[in-house]
């Protein structure tokens, strides 16, 4: 039985132009608990149980959400032919190759829609573009509850524990935390934290909602960001660190520039 649930996260790269969260935050502690998810049933797939395409399923998941915090819980789903047409144009896909394609690089993937923007709508015409994205530490877990908090979404990265990704037809845990069996790495994902609270934060994934501790976090997470979306900003009227509008749009002025 084929395995309906692929990764695709390649390794970090650093790009010294990438604004830091650590500059920016405020010292105000988060709240305990924060769901932007909450009361929607089903999540959509966006491919990644065929597609190693999950840097580009992670960003529209982050449009759901979005959209169901502001436009009256009636969340957008865009099609599957918009999430594989960003994987071909920002990681390299090739349809007529087959297979699960290349992965993706977080920090390129946000890059490519910083500059370019994410295919959206019925045939992929319109192209939605990212206002800014700011690097958070890991290791700072208030930082990656305020980006949550924020932006709706925390954007991350992790290295997949064979215990998460189970051989069919066993399927995930609801829960994943710290093991001592099954361990080995096999492979990088990425996701979105839509909600947090005390214990963990809330995963969206493989069409479904899991529970990720923080010690599970602490542990396997290598990435996260901070998702600056200008139909957030105009609703929940918060940003990443605090920054205005032009000051997210001055600073990431560099990156945003195509070499």
């Amino acid at each position: 039985m084929a395995d309906p649930r692929k990764l695709g996260k390649l390794p970090p790269r650093v790009d010294l132009r990438t604004l830091k969260m650590k500059k920016y935050i405020l010292p105000t502690p988060p709240p305990p608990a924060v769901y932007w998810s909450k009361g929607y049933p089903a999540w959509s797939m966006m491919l990644n149980d065929t597609l190693g395409d999950c840097t580009c399923a992670a960003f529209y998941h982050a449009l759901q959400v979005w959209s169901y915090n502001t436009t009256e819980g009636a969340m957008v789903t865009q099609p599957d032919a918009d999430v594989e047409k960003l994987y071909i144009l920002a990681c390299g896909y090739n349809p007529r190759v087959g297979g699960e394609g290349p992965g993706g690089n977080e920090q390129k993937l946000l890059t490519y829609i910083l500059r370019t923007g994410a295919p959206t709508g019925p045939t992929g015409q319109t192209a939605n573009k990212l206002t800014a994205f700011v690097e958070v530490d890991p290791r700072n877990i208030d930082d990656v509850k305020r980006a949550i908090l924020n932006c709706g979404v925390a954007y991350i990265g992790f290295n997949v524990p064979q215990f998460i990704v189970p051989a069919p037809p066993a399927t995930p845990p609801a829960v994943w935390n710290v093991q001592t069996t099954n361990t080995n790495i096999v492979g990088g994902h990425a996701v979105v934290l839509a909600g947090y609270n005390a214990q963990g934060a809330r995963v969206i994934s493989w069409g479904q909602y899991y529970t990720m501790t923080w010690a599970f976090f602490s542990q396997y997470v290598d990435e996260v960001y901070a998702l600056a979306d200008s139909t957030w900003i105009e609703a929940k009227g918060t940003t990443p660190g605090g920054l205005t509008l032009a000051e997210l749009q001055s600073q990431m002025q560099a990156l945003a520039e195509k070499k």
